[in-house]
């Protein structure tokens, strides 16, 4: 690889080994496809003659494409690619994790072995989020839909359950109505909660298998539970799931974390952007991170909508929502200060008043 710069572009040249031609087809695309998303996402220009790649744009992004035109030629190795591949790979090459690289990487890679599959977090977040579920007894992932942080705590679970680090897996959801009632759906609440769990038995199928799932949960090694059924349990040598903890109240946060016995590892995920308690009641995923965020022990990873791996709209949208509610808050806080203006010139209209009216009686 060579590199030119001047102080605002930078031109790499790229030479992939081997020289296979069917392997840089499948690399190109059909029409340049992959190349292009390549180029649309990052801001870069890319041109290649066989397999001599030339890329020039800003230092950062530059070898940012670098990195994934590399990443994507040792893909095409073992597998077809197709455009949600290239789309999953540029996930993982933001400006600010190539700047981080730029100043020295490890070199070490965060995987998951489960008995299925060999999951590798993508991204810094989703690698420093794995690392934390390792090294802490309680973490908490915190971020909007599709940025991973269930799934890779059901991963990060089985790993553990496979290698015996605990006994069982407690999968753990609040009871809370989304714009559906629960009381009409059948069965007790345990059967009512159970199709909200559906991706964490979709992860685990994955995972391990339907039937070794199905075998499992009959001998209670993995247990699926409300979390109003944790009150009074003290959870020793097993790793707990809390999901959708932003419609957990105040108390039954702190209740589920003083549930946490000896030798057991609890993951809290939530989207606080998507509080579904009823009109009044504060989240307590909310709460909790304000009180927990300096306490030691304790991993906290923030995921935002650039470390979404859905497809690309779904980043988008979720970008889409969060300028409209900043929009929002800006002018809700606007009408407030109005309001209090008015309030404050109000009053000292009346002082005003009342002082010359003292004035002419005197």
């Amino acid at each position: 690889m060579s590199q030119q710069s001047t102080p605002a572009n930078r031109v790499i040249t790229l030479t992939l080994e081997p020289n296979d031609p069917m392997r840089l087809a499948n690399l190109c695309g059909e029409r340049d496809e992959h190349l292009k998303l390549v180029e649309s996402r990052l801001g870069v220009t890319l041109r290649n003659r066989g397999n001599t790649f030339q890329l020039a744009g800003p230092g950062p992004r530059v070898k940012a494409a670098a990195n994934v035109v590399e990443h994507l030629y040792r893909e095409t190795e073992a597998s077809q690619l197709e455009p949600d591949t290239v789309h999953l790979f540029l996930q993982e090459s933001g400006v600010e994790a190539l700047e981080e690289e730029e100043g020295g990487d490890d070199g070490a890679e965060v995987v998951i072995r489960t008995p299925r599959s060999l999951i590798k977090p993508r991204g810094l977040n989703q690698q420093s989020y794995v690392a934390s579920i390792r090294k802490h007894d309680i973490n908490f992932g915190i971020g909007p839909a599709g940025t991973g942080k269930t799934y890779l705590a059901v991963a990060a679970a089985v790993e553990a359950l496979n290698q015996q680090e605990v006994r069982r897996i407690l999968l753990v959801r609040p009871a809370v109505e989304a714009g559906e009632k629960l009381g009409f759906l059948p069965g007790d609440l345990a059967q009512k909660i159970d199709p909200y769990l559906r991706p964490l038995y979709d992860a685990l199928y994955e995972m391990i298998g339907f039937e070794q799932v199905a075998k499992l949960i009959e001998r209670q090694v993995i247990e699926i539970a409300p979390l109003a059924y944790m009150r009074g349990r003290t959870l020793n040598n097993a790793f707990i799931i809390l999901d959708e903890s932003q419609n957990t109240t105040r108390e039954q946060m702190k209740m589920f974390l003083t549930r946490i016995g000896f030798g057991s590892t609890a993951v809290i995920t939530g989207d606080i952007t998507q509080v579904d308690l009823p009109r009044g009641q504060k989240s307590g995923l909310i709460h909790v991170t304000r009180i927990l965020q300096d306490v030691s022990g304790i991993g906290m990873t923030h995921f935002d909508a650039k470390d979404v791996v859905r497809h690309p709209l779904v980043q988008r949208i979720i970008e889409a929502y969060d300028v409209f509610e900043a929009e929002q808050e800006a002018e809700e806080r606007a009408r407030r200060e109005a309001r209090e203006q008015a309030r404050q010139e109000a009053r000292d209209s009346e002082a005003a008043a009342g002082g010359s009216t003292a004035g002419g009686d005197a």
